[in-house]
């Protein structure tokens, strides 16, 4: 529990991140979402940014990026003026038809923001299934998306390994193991008595004479710098991958001033629960105190004021923002004004429908006094050669190779249908490909997967010829009201 009453507090919160980074909990997560972004292909995993270059033009084809020049033009803006600090407390809308890339654009944002700036995701529908209030969890994500980057001064041993010795025990069990670590510099030279963790540590990140390390003296933390330049011969047994750095130079023991970033949201998370930092890995933050925020504000700014830490406004993008009530929209309305307040990015495939909680009806079902603070940016269909080059990408993604004949028809069928519908058509055209044991997926594989999964138009023309075959259907109630609206 940080006590943020001692003057201690900023080592404190320093260690916490840093053991939370080693933690072997942290290392299962890492391993997992590596292994799942590895094993499936999701619907936006082509997209590495917007497509932008350094003028902010957007590039025809360019980062998973097709199209939609505008929208990414503007979305470019956006994220250079999070960068620069200059739009907290604003919100943009993304607006357009289904399947017009709005969540792409968003993905994209987050990738060019980079890694220090935070990004928190939401879905609208998410709000109604918490355990929590609804303004609570709202709270909750504002804060996700509030960086404080926080510096303090730590001791730091930075040198190349000239040698490792470790003794081990004669017998197993008997005794812990022991060794010695030889560092130099481009000045000095040390040995240094290990110990069972340092030991373990150093065999965990795989370190050999000749690697540039630094070893923080208040955590053990060791993190590999690269590789010596006086090992450069061995650039072909490494691999392209190793990178060479220069041995350090002066003393071995430095101050160097160390940067630990953080959101709101976890320093709220560490300082209201009994366990600490392990609270992080718990999974059910639950509500948290008002009180607790105070507090944590107030030592922010004095942070800040001392120069200690700095603020980083990150970006909270909220996907189906139709979907929050009225309730929801006046909180957001209150939140926007704070002085800590991140980019809020929302978007939506509505037209003029009702606001949820109401009666009104409203533009994207937003209400107007909050539709008012929004740049909007909309979103266009897109043409059928942008919906080729989509195809063409989405068919890299998944693995799967297409004929160009196949590849004709699947734009045909995406310009005539959706391009949602064209994307899905690809994994199923490759099992049926893979059915007749063939290696490229030829258009009767697209022919046949499409006689199998209807479109949402065939669907609907079938309900319409059928409709008296089926339950509670209202389309001969529709056909008459529309008759009636024209009339």
């Amino acid at each position: 529990l940080l006590p943020f009453g001692q003057n201690d507090a900023i080592g404190k919160l320093g260690r916490n991140t840093q053991k939370r980074e080693e933690g072997s909990h942290c290392i299962f997560l890492e391993s997992s979402i590596r292994f799942i972004t590895i094993a499936v292909a999701g619907a936006h995993s082509h997209i590495r940014g917007l497509g932008l270059d350094s003028a902010l033009e957007p590039r025809a084809v360019s980062e998973g990026m097709v199209g939609q020049t505008t929208a990414r033009k503007a979305a470019g803006v956006i994220v250079q003026m999070v960068k620069e600090g200059k739009i907290a407390g604003r919100a943009v809308l993304l607006a357009g038809q289904p399947g017009t890339g709005k969540t792409a654009i968003a993905m994209g944002m987050a990738k060019s923001i980079g890694l220090e700036t935070p990004f928190a995701m939401l879905a609208g529908s998410e709000l109604f299934s918490l355990e929590m209030s609804k303004t609570e969890a709202l709270m909750q994500a504002f804060r996700k998306a509030i960086g404080v980057r926080i510096k303090e001064e730590t001791e730091v041993i930075e040198g190349e390994v000239v040698e490792i010795q470790i003794d081990r025990p004669a017998v197993a069990g008997a005794a812990s193991k022991t060794g010695k670590l030889t560092l130099k510099t481009t000045e000095m030279e040390t040995v240094y008595d290990l110990g069972a963790k340092m030991i373990e540590a150093l065999g965990k990140d795989k370190v050999q004479s000749g690697d540039v390390i630094a070893i923080d003296k208040a955590s053990g933390k060791i993190t590999k710098l690269g590789r010596s330049f006086s090992r450069s011969r061995d650039y072909d047994a490494m691999g392209p991958q190793t990178k060479f750095v220069q041995c350090p130079d002066g003393e071995l023991q430095k101050r160097k001033e160390v940067v630990h970033c953080v959101t709101l949201h976890e320093i709220d998370v560490i300082n209201s629960r009994t366990q600490g930092f392990l609270a992080l890995f718990t999974g059910d933050t639950g509500e948290i105190r008002a009180e607790v925020r105070e507090q944590i504000d107030t030592k922010v700014a004095e942070w800040r004021e001392e120069g200690k830490a700095e603020i980083v406004p990150g970006v909270l993008f909220i996907d189906e923002v139709h979907m929050l009530d009225i309730e929801c929209f006046s909180f957001l309305n209150r939140a926007l004004e704070n002085d800590m307040a991140p980019i809020l990015v929302v978007a939506t495939n509505r037209g003029i429908t009702t606001i949820r909680g109401t009666n009104y009806k409203s533009p994207h079902g937003i209400p107007i006094d909050f539709l008012d603070r929004l740049l909007i940016i909309s979103t266009q269909p897109y043409s059928e050669e942008e919906l080729r080059k989509i195809l063409d990408i989405r068919c890299g993604e998944e693995d799967v190779d297409v004929s160009e004949d196949a590849k004709v028809l699947l734009t045909k069928i995406g310009v005539e249908t959706s391009l949602r519908y064209a994307i899905n058509l690809i994994t199923s055209a490759s099992l049926s490909c893979q059915k007749r044991k063939g290696k490229v997926v030829e258009m009767e594989d697209v022919s046949r997967v499409y006689e199998l999964f209807w479109d949402v138009k065939r669907s609907t023309q079938y309900l319409m010829e059928y409709q008296s075959q089926y339950m509670f259907s209202e389309a001969a109630t529709m056909e008459d009201e529309e008759a009636n609206m024209m009339v």
